[in-house]
């Protein structure tokens, strides 16, 4: 028994000396205009789709809650790495190349070349396209290094699945630190963009009928976008009154909401991160140097 407390005093030790080195000035003396190069690389891409917003922030979460948040998401690895697991096959292409523009353009300011790591380019984008949404614009703790191993099996039971309750919710946030608020919070963010049916299948259309858990008009809503035997993996907007606006739609009692958000996405970008001579600073974000 001692020895497991003693484990996890010094696994919270750990974890808290990680991302203390994190701070919002990280590059100021490497890479000052880091910010303002990255936002006009999202905003760029934005203009160009709109499924930037939700596809970058998925990718975020998706990469923060499987080896924390080191990029470790865009590496490759003969088909056998994070990406290729099931549960982040559906993530969206713009989010990858969001993270890819912004790293190209500060890559060509002779003072950020190979400066900056992946890992703080996707923690920035997010605060971006939450931004242009109309969601809210907050400091961004930087400082973060960039993982080197990705594997297919480390995503196995790290993903919160569309049949989770709340238990099983609550235990898989707190696992990362993080509070019941903080996961009702982040699930807010499904106000941008949109989920596949096959996601979401088992729920409307059981033996046993509709899940009583769910709302039914927004069931019955949710038969009529995805039709039985629907093509899995057509997308439906998660929130069919604003999907394009970062706001509360996605549910109206959260009070305070985007005060609890930034909070919340502020302690995930804290998540396993590695810093001082921990991992590398990616030259290419899809492979290690």
């Amino acid at each position: 028994m001692k020895k497991h407390v003693l484990c996890l005093l010094f696994l919270s030790f750990f974890v808290a000396s990680s991302y203390a080195q994190l701070r919002q000035n990280f590059y100021q003396n490497t890479c000052p205009n880091v910010e303002s190069i990255v936002r006009s690389a999202v905003a760029k891409k934005f203009q160009q789709t709109f499924v930037t917003a939700p596809g970058t922030l998925r990718l975020f979460f998706h990469d923060c809650f499987v080896r924390g948040c080191d990029a470790s998401i865009f590496l490759s690895n003969n088909l056998n790495a994070e990406k290729d697991h099931h549960d982040d096959q559906s993530l969206a292409g713009d989010g990858f190349d969001t993270v890819i523009q912004a790293k190209a353009a500060l890559d060509s300011n002779p003072n950020c070349r190979n400066k900056v790591s992946c890992a703080d380019i996707l923690a920035l984008a997010t605060r971006d396209v939450v931004a242009l949404t109309g969601g809210p614009s907050y400091k961004v703790e930087l400082g973060r290094r960039d993982g080197r191993i990705s594997t297919k099996a480390s995503v196995q039971h790290k993903l919160p699945h569309a049949d989770f309750n709340l238990d099983k919710l609550n235990t898989m946030f707190a696992a990362h630190g993080l509070s019941q608020t903080d996961m009702i919070a982040l699930s807010g963010a499904h106000t941008l963009g949109f989920s596949h049916c096959g996601q979401f299948s088992r729920r409307i259309y059981s033996k046993a009928g509709i899940d009583k858990t769910l709302n039914r008009n927004y069931a019955l809503q949710l038969r009529q976008m995805c039709p039985v035997n629907v093509d899995p993996r057509i997308a439906i907007n998660m929130d069919p009154t604003t999907p394009r606006n970062f706001d509360n739609a996605y549910y109206k009692n959260l009070q305070q909401w985007d005060g609890a958000f930034v909070n919340a996405i502020t302690k995930l970008g804290r998540v396993g991160v590695l810093t001082g001579n921990q991992g590398e600073i990616r030259r290419d974000c899809n492979r290690v140097n």
